[in-house]
C-alpha cells in the first residue's frame, strides 16, 4: 500500500497532508509512504523530517508511481494525478458542491474520492473532523487579526494616568470557531458576549465568562441542532435578530462572524447599516468569506475599511497558523485511515454500510455515489 502526499498547488494553500507524525505511523501499519519534495516548507516542515520519517522524497510524478492513497488538503486537479494507481482513493477537502465538476472528473478517472468534510458529527469520528480541528484554529486566529488591526488594548488597564476600558467582542455563532474565539478574547481581558440561533449554546457561553445574546420566544430554526449544524432561520426569527443585533453591534468594539450553513452559501448576518452604525476604530472579522461572507462590505482575500470600520476577509485563516493546522490536519487523516486499516490486508477496507464510509465517500466504480450530490 503506497500513500503519496502532495504539494498543495492552490493559492494561498500554507499546509500540508502528512507530517513526520503521521508518516511513521502510516509506515508502522505497513504502509510506504512518499511525499513530494517541498510539500512541508510552508508549514516549516523539511523534506529531510520526512526522509527522517521513513518516507520517500520525490518529484511529483516520481512520488504519485503506483499510488494507492493521494492526500491532500485541497482536492487535487484530476489531471496533476498521473501516475497513480488504478481505483486509488483521493483524500482531501474536496469542496463537492462548489467543485462538482471535479467530483466527476474523479469518477470518470476511476478514483475514490473521499470528502473530509463530509464527515459525519458522530463520536466515533470527532477524532477524524477537519471541520472541527480547522474551524478550531481559526476562532483563534480571528481573535489575533483583530487585535492586530484593532487600535487599542483589549483588557482593562488602571494606570497612573487613568483607566483604559476593556475591548467589548461580540461573537455571532457558537461552532467550534466561535466557542475558541469566545475563549481567546477572554484570556485577552476583552468583555465578551455572543449569539447563535441554537438555543442550546446558551450555556456554552456562559460557561466560557460571556454574555449569551439571544432572541426570546420567537419561532427559531428548522432543524436546529441536526447534525450539529445550525440551519437556515425562520423569516420571523430573522427579524427579531436583527432588531436585536443592530442594537448590540452598534456598542461593540470588535465583531467576530463564524456562521455557515453546510452546501448553502454563508447567511448575511451584518449589513452595510450595521457596519456604519459602529464607532470608528472598530474591526470586524469575516470567517465566512469564502462562502459569500456574513458581513456585507467584507471582500474574500483582503482587509477593508468601510467609514472607519475595518472588515477583515482573510481566506484559509487556519492556514494562517501552517504548522498547528496541517498536524491536526495530518491526524484527523491518520486517524480515518487507521480506523478501517485491516492489518491482513495491508489496506483501508472501507465498507459500504458504514456511516462515516457512507458520509465521506463521493465517487466509487466510475460513478458519484454519495446522496448528498445524486439527489
Amino acid at each position: 500500500m503506497r500513500i503519496a502526499v502532495l504539494t498543495e498547488r492552490a493559492d494561498g494553500e500554507t499546509r500540508v497532508a502528512a507530517t513526520p507524525e503521521t508518516v511513521k505511523k502510516f509506515i508502522a501499519l505497513g504502509a510506504s509512504v512518499a511525499v513530494e519534495a517541498g510539500a512541508g516548507t510552508r508549514a516549516a516542515i523539511a523534506d529531510d523530517a520526512y526522509a527522517q520519517a521513513g518516507a520517500a522524497i520525490g518529484d511529483r510524478a516520481a512520488t504519485l508511481a503506483g499510488a494507492d492513497i493521494v492526500l491532500g488538503v485541497q482536492g487535487p486537479a484530476p489531471e496533476t494525478l498521473a501516475g497513480a494507481g488504478p481505483g486509488a482513493l483521493i483524500v482531501a477537502a474536496l469542496d463537492p458542491f462548489g467543485q462538482r465538476a471535479r467530483v466527476d472528473a474523479y469518477a470518470a478517472a476511476g478514483y475514490e474520492a473521499l470528502a473530509m468534510e463530509f464527515m459525519p458529527r458522530i463520536t466515533r469520528a470527532q477524532s477524524m473532523d477537519i471541520l472541527s480541528s480547522q474551524s478550531n484554529l481559526a476562532g483563534y486566529k480571528a481573535v489575533l487579526d483583530a487585535a492586530a488591526e484593532y487600535g487599542r488594548a483589549f483588557p482593562m488597564m488602571m494606570t497612573a494616568a487613568g483607566t483604559v476600558s476593556a475591548a467589548r467582542v461580540f461573537v455571532m455563532g457558537v461552532g467550534v470557531a466561535g466557542l475558541q474565539a469566545i475563549a481567546t478574547a477572554r484570556r485577552l481581558g476583552a468583555q465578551v458576549s455572543a449569539t447563535d440561533v441554537r438555543s442550546a449554546t446558551r450555556e456554552q457561553i456562559q460557561s466560557l465568562g460571556a454574555k449569551p445574546v439571544f432572541v426570546e420566544d420567537v419561532r427559531g430554526i428548522e432543524g436546529e441542532g441536526s447534525g450539529g449544524y445550525a440551519g437556515e432561520m425562520s423569516p420571523e426569527y430573522q427579524a427579531a435578530q436583527a432588531a436585536l443585533v443592530s442594537g448590540h453591534i452598534a456598542k461593540q468594539d470588535i465583531v467576530i462572524t463564524t456562521a455557515l450553513i453546510p452546501g448553502r452559501a454563508a447567511p448575511r448576518l451584518i449589513s452595510a447599516a450595521q457596519v456604519a452604525s459602529m464607532r470608528a476604530g472598530s474591526v470586524i472579522v469575516d470567517l465566512a468569506v469564502e462562502q459569500g461572507g456574513n458581513v456585507e462590505g467584507s471582500v474574500a482575500g483582503e482587509v477593508v475599511r468601510v467609514g472607519g470600520v475595518t472588515i477583515v476577509g482573510h481566506r484559509n485563516v487556519a492556514g494562517r497558523l501552517a504548522a498547528d493546522a496541517s498536524a491536526l490536519y495530518a491526524r484527523n487523516l491518520f486517524n480515518f485511515l487507521g480506523a478501517f486499516w485491516d492489518k491482513d490486508a495491508g489496506r483501508p477496507v472501507l465498507l459500504d454500510a458504514d456511516e462515516i464510509v457512507a458520509g465521506v465517500r463521493l465517487t466509487k466504480d466510475g460513478r458519484v455515489v454519495n446522496p448528498r450530490l445524486t439527489a
